[in-house]
């Protein structure tokens, strides 16, 4: 992991190359693409635990539910 320089290195990095105003799309558009591919996930998981239950013909058992992280962004007035 890097430590507080490099941090700092790669914020520095990340300002320069996008500027201020570019940034907030920028998190906006990771978070999206995250919330996505959890989305995706979860579908494959039920999917494949759905196959296996149909193969032993048993009734499918409820999966348990992955913790969601949960991620508030405040809207400038």
């Amino acid at each position: 992991m890097p430590g507080g320089g490099e941090w700092l290195l790669i914020f520095l990095a990340i300002l320069l190359l996008f500027g201020g105003k570019k940034i907030p799309e920028l998190m906006r558009g990771i978070g999206k693409g995250i919330r996505e591919f959890n989305k995706a996930k979860e579908k494959v998981r039920e999917s494949i635990h759905e196959g296996m239950a149909e193969e032993d013909d048993t009734p499918p058992t409820p999966l348990p539910k992955a913790p969601e992280e949960s991620v508030s962004y405040k809207k400038n007035a």
